[in-house]
This record gives structure tokens, sequence and C-alpha cells, in this order.
């Protein structure tokens, strides 16, 4: 008799007060799933896709994936077809209703951000590793970053509507550190020259008041030629840029020989959340990228 009167006080108990389960999310890359956590806090779970060193133009859909998710409640994304040759395969085979195209659960943060460089016109695979719906490297841009995270905070506020004011606190916590952050990111590159392996600081570029010269590629996604390197050797030597730019994945061959060359120094930028021990969240990249670049 006092067993089954504890369990119908336990049972009464856990339906006044229920447990919280936290929103599942699942994202592509290392910025967003700090994004999230900034606004999330201990309210929702999240896991990433694609490991911090790996080329997110190159991916391949792994089972794994697929399994994670297939038990999303929301998979966040960077967009602009960074995605393309793995997400959907990703989505289709989750069979997660909702994370479908169009559903609640699939969020392109890139709707929230101001693309530069879209595309005009016929575009081929001879022009590169062209992206027709603009440069999608948004994420060393703090505008755009402050975009995405009050777009995820409307997301959580609208999915998990209890803990809506726990992530509008969040988000002006996140804002204020990144107002203050940007006093500092604001001196000292104004009018610098660099020239870039690949075109990804673009973004970072405008913001921030220094020029992307020339690039290495001769096209996104396209190798330098020798006869290429050949004419960066003379327009470096002539022009004396302040570094060549490139990211631990890609150009350390050819950024190091065009260094040897000129006496240009390589700059090696950190690209993403967790590409460097010391690099645990966005506001720590940005400060690590503009020191670089310093």
């Amino acid at each position: 008799m006092i067993v089954r009167l504890l369990l119908t006080l336990l049972i009464l108990l856990i339906l006044a007060n229920p447990v919280f389960a936290e929103v599942n999310i699942v994202a592509t890359l290392p910025w967003i799933g700090s994004i999230v956590r900034e606004i999330g806090g201990d309210k929702v779970n999240i896991t990433v896709l694609v490991k911090p060193n790996q080329d997110p133009h190159f991916i391949e859909a792994k089972p794994s994936m697929i399994l994670l998710a297939s038990k999303a409640d929301i998979l966040m994304y960077n967009g602009l077809d960074l995605e393309a040759g793995y997400l959907p395969l990703i989505i289709k085979s989750s069979r997660n209703g909702k994370i479908q195209t169009g559903q609640k659960g699939n969020l392109d943060c890139s709707k929230y951000i101001d693309a530069i460089e879209r595309s005009h016109g016929d575009i081929d695979r001879s022009m590169g590793d062209v992206h027709p719906f603009g440069n999608p490297h948004y994420h060393l841009s703090p505008k755009n970053i402050l975009n995405v995270a009050e777009g995820i905070m409307q997301v959580f506020s609208d999915i998990d509507g209890a803990n809506g004011e726990f992530y509008r606190g969040n988000l002006i916590s996140f804002k204020e550190k990144l107002f203050e952050k940007q006093k500092q990111w604001s001196n000292g590159l104004k009018g610098k020259r660099f020239i870039a392996f690949h075109k990804y600081f673009e973004y970072l570029a405008q913001e921030l008041g220094f020029q992307i010269v020339s690039y290495i590629e001769p096209m996104p996604g396209i190798p330098p030629s020798s006869a290429h390197i050949e004419r960066l050797i003379g327009e470096i030597t002539k022009t004396r840029p302040d570094g060549l730019l490139t990211t631990a994945y890609y150009g350390k061959r050819e950024t190091s020989f065009l260094s040897q060359k000129t006496g240009v120094k390589v700059i090696v930028v950190p690209h993403d959340v967790g590409c460097r021990e010391d690099i645990k969240d966005w506001l720590t990249l940005m400060d690590k990228i503009i020191e670089s670049l310093k």
C-alpha cells in the first residue's frame, strides 16, 4: 500500500514538473555549433557533422551523419551551396520529416545574411567552383553572424517557447560581447593589402577595411598553373603586399613557394572554431584571425 502510494505521488510530481527535453540540433559546420551554444546554452544538444580541419567544400555523406540527422529536431547549415555535395543526400536519407526542405527544422543560416558576389548570367564549370547565390564564407563577418544569432534565437523561441526569455537573454549577452570585441577588431587593418589563395576573406575585408588585391587560385577551386605562379611572382615583387593568406587545409605548398621567391610572408589564418586547440568559440576564432592579420 505504501509503495503504491509513493509511486502515485512520484507520477503526479513528474506530470506537474515534466523533465525538459533538450532541443536536438545537428549543424554542418563548427562555427554554427558555436553560435548555437551561445544562444541555446544548456537547453539544447548540439552535434556538428564536419570536423574543424576538414575542407567544407569536399565532404562526403556518411551513414553516421544520416543517423544523426534522423534524430534531429533542427538541422542547421551554412547554405549558399557550400554543402551541396553531401547535405541533400543526408536530408533525404534521414527520413526525418522535421528537417526536410521547407519545414521548421530545416534552417539555412544564409537566409539571415547579406551575401556578396552573387553570380549573374550563365555559369558553367569552366568558371571554377562558383557559388551562384553568393560567397559562402560569411562566417567571418561580424554583421552577418549577429543576424544569424538573432535568427537562431527566434527559431529556438518558436520551438521552445517556455525558454524564450532564456534564449533572448543569451542573445543580448552575445551582442554585448560582440560589440565590445568589434572595438578591438576595427583598429590596425585599414589600408593593408593581401594576396589570398582562395576567395575566403572578402566579407572580413569589406567590414574591416583591408584589401584582397589578387588570388593564387586563378579561379575558385582551380589550382594555379606554373605560368600563373610566374605572373604572381612578378606582381608580388612589384607591389609588395602585406602577406599571402591561406588556411590550414589548402594552398600551403603554393604560398610557401611564392614566399620563398618574393620574401613576402605567409599567414595561415584560422578558418573555423576548433581548428586549433586555443579556439573554442566564434569570438575567439575572430580574435585569432585578426591577430594573425595584424
